[in-house]
């Protein structure tokens, strides 16, 4: 989608660089407050203000130091992580949320929100993939777009971050990512190039670490030669905060904008020191007064500067449309795993006294995670959402199973009892003390929820991860569930073989109960009104449409990221593993996992039939292309509504080069009432045929075999068909 500048617009934006001084120019530069630039109020040039983040508009800070300063102003919607919006594969549902998010933040006064998070999801162990969408490169492609125009309609800049290849916490800000030019352009460049061309980003934020030897904050080949002269990339470029070290590579660069974590912001690399070389004649001002005319090119995009600023949006936030939209958004993301025996859905009119077990149940999320951090107006828990739901006429008895450290978990004192005491009644525990403490204190929580487990007939176990784990600036050392919840879920299996087992977490997780469990379902941080979205999947009022969005392995060590290439290194990784990411390698292997990439059950059942594969001749741009037309029909056989995603994903037959099994290139989801069948249509042009040509340089065709798969996940396919290209 391109944007095109007018010239009365381009006339502005020279009249105005002409009036500015050499020190105001470095002032929009760089950061003057933890969120903000300078402006110029003598030209009415405003500040920009930015915000995280991707789950919601983070609360204020002062503008010199990592301190809250908002008191009841800044609560905001909680949306849930691009994970769970990534489990919908709904295109609607992502622009939704982007206008959520735009307009919440131009309500607080923001002028660029630091979203979407889209780095691909290379190993499940990065701290912070509950940020990020998928696996997938067409998947991302597909929602990061109308996710980017549902934000910028309130004259707010999306900034789709992280440019590039960002896939680990460890040594974030010094590692260097060794990645060839075939990957990059096949895996980790895809959904930012579809932000630029097809999304129109206003900005877009580069990533802490190194690529192929140089830091991505201020990569002239990642920032110079892909983003502004391959893909015409327009916008504002903003660093990470902290992300630059280097005056003259900045400033070369086409870097605009330099954030940090520090308060000294005119000692910034873009700042003093900048406005020093360019005095000595080091560095040439035209380097400046380029990142100026991008910042002021979005600043009129936006309308805070030119003849429509009065006529900017205003915004709003924390309104019941927004409850609405997320809470519909939520719904989509639930992921029914597993369900034998028609386990699920529950009998709300049946179901008389439930136990609900594990911390999750109660727990609260909204308020950690590092960057992604929100004050949420509210948040409904699992344990809230099914209370709510059966109401008083079912006893719903809680218990937290198992122990989180550091955490105050359950006291029988009351803070007003407590506050009675004598300072001399108060004594220092040993760390001896505390560990028995907490031994003994987990023996009481197991034995409680085993109790509960015998004595009710309807038993939810709510577990998974939490923001110690999902978590910005660290990597999760394995897939195992914390706090002994492993141990806890075979204990109350062995009690009860029907335990409905939900896990709430933002990255995958070894499950050695799998085969045990009945019914599993899956849920990613999944906004406010999360654990209403659960509640009413689980009783049967929502029939669940998740998919999954990436490979649920068994364990890292089937991942390709840890068995060919290299993860977590302090100095340097290497993506040997190439194209084989996720699902692309596990297929291709045939790697044993415990649910695949595109899986999720429904309520209902679908029936596949009449495909059919041609090819045309399109006309477009006055030229004769060609393209695959795809059609089939699909059929709810069941007594129940619900919606499909219908994947399709293409297989070349008996290539000469290195390529996966098989790639998706294109999906719908479908919505059916009973027996309702419609039919679904696909178009598939050449770029979909095609793998980058690492000595010609280029994305290429090869002239062999390919199948057209349709199914409902990548290890699902319903319907084949072949042609020769």
């Amino acid at each position: 989608m391109e944007i095109k500048t007018t010239m009365r617009e381009l006339k502005l934006i020279e009249e105005l660089l002409k009036q500015l001084t050499l020190e105001e120019k470095i002032g929009m530069i760089h950061g003057a407050g933890l969120f903000r630039t300078e402006g110029v109020e003598r030209l009415d040039i405003p500040p920009v203000y930015m915000s995280d983040g991707p789950m919601g508009v983070r609360a204020e800070f002062a503008d010199n130091e990592w301190r809250s300063v908002g008191t009841t102003e800044d609560f905001v919607s909680y949306m849930p992580c691009n994970s769970a919006i990534a489990a919908t594969w709904n295109t609607e549902i992502a622009e939704r949320a982007g206008e959520v998010l735009g307009e919440e933040a131009r309500g607080r006064g923001k002028d660029v929100i630091l979203a979407p998070g889209i780095n691909i999801k290379r190993s499940p162990l990065c701290g912070r993939n509950f940020e990020y969408m998928s696996e997938d490169p067409r998947l991302v492609e597909e929602l990061v777009v109308p996710m980017i125009q549902g934000i910028q309609k309130y004259d707010v800049a999306a900034c789709v971050k992280h440019f590039a290849a960002n896939s680990q916490e460890t040594e974030r800000l010094w590692v260097d990512t060794i990645v060839d030019r075939r990957t990059l352009e096949e895996i980790y460049f895809p959904g930012f190039k579809a932000a630029v061309e097809k999304g129109g980003v206003f900005s877009l934020m580069g990533a802490y670490n190194l690529l192929n030897g140089e830091h991505c904050c201020t990569s002239k080949s990642l920032l110079n030669q892909v983003l502004r002269e391959e893909w015409n990339f327009d916008g504002m470029i903003v660093s990470d905060w902290g992300g630059v070290h280097d005056t003259k590579l900045a400033a070369e660069s086409a870097l605009d904008i330099e954030m940090d974590v520090t308060y000294a912001f005119d000692k910034h690399n873009m700042a003093q020191p900048l406005l020093e070389k360019i005095q000595s004649g080091e560095i040439s001002e035209e380097c400046v007064d380029e990142k100026v005319r991008n910042i002021l090119r979005m600043m009129l995009r936006l309308n805070m500067i030119g003849e429509n600023k009065e006529h900017r949006c205003r915004g709003a936030y924390n309104t019941e449309e927004h409850r609405r939209s997320l809470l519909n958004a939520a719904r989509e993301s639930v992921i029914l795993l597993k369900n034998e025996e028609g386990l699920l859905p529950l009998d709300e009119e049946k179901t008389k006294k439930i136990a609900v077990i594990g911390q999750n149940a109660a727990a609260i999320h909204s308020n950690g995670g590092g960057s992604a951090e929100i004050k949420a107006l509210y948040e409904i828990s699992p344990l809230m959402g099914i209370k709510k739901l059966l109401g008083g006429n079912t006893k719903v008895c809680y218990a937290p199973g198992y122990v989180i450290p550091g955490k105050d978990n359950k006291s029988d004192i009351n803070w007003q009892a407590d506050s009675t005491k004598h300072l001399e009644e108060e004594k220092t525990q040993t760390v001896e003390e505390q560990n028995s403490m907490q031994t003994k204190q987990e023996e009481e929580y197991r034995e409680e929820a085993l109790r509960l487990a015998s004595e009710c007939d309807t038993v939810i176990f709510v577990g998974g991860l939490n923001h110690d784990y999902d978590l910005e600036g660290q990597d999760r050392a394995d897939m195992k569930l914390p706090y002994g919840q492993d141990k806890l879920l075979e204990a109350l299996l062995e009690v009860n073989p029907n335990v409905i087992t939900v896990i709430y977490a933002g990255s995958p997780v070894e499950m050695p109960w799998a085969d045990k469990a009945k019914a599993i379902v899956w849920s990613y941080y999944a906004g406010m009104e999360g654990g209403t979205a659960i509640a009413e999947v689980l009783f049967g009022r929502v029939n669940p449409s998740g998919k999954l969005a990436e490979t649920l392995i068994q364990e890292s060590s089937q991942c390709p990221a840890h068995t060919i290439g290299t993860y977590a290194k302090k100095d340097k990784v290497e993506y040997k593993e190439g194209v084989m990411v996720g699902y692309r390698y596990y297929d291709t292997q045939n790697t044993p996992v415990h649910f695949c990439f595109g899986h999720g059950l429904s309520y209902t059942a679908f029936e596949y039939t009449d495909m059919e594969v041609s090819l045309l001749n399109i006309k477009r741009e006055d030229k004769i292309r060609k393209a695959v037309c795809v059609v089939c029909n699909l059929k709810n056989i069941g007594d129940r509504e619900g919606a499909e995603v219908v994947q399709l994903y293409v297989k070349p037959i008996n290539s000469q080069h290195n390529r996966p099994m098989h790639e998706l290139k294109a999906f719908k989801k479908v919505f059916l009432k009973p027996q309702e069948k419609k039919r679904v249509e696909f178009m598939l042009d050449s770029r979909d045929f095609t793998y980058y040509d690492m000595g010609r340089q280029k994305f290429v065709i090869e002239a062999c075999e390919y199948e057209i798969e349709i199914g409902a996940s990548s290890r699902d396919i319903r319907l084949c068909k072949s042609i020769i290209l």
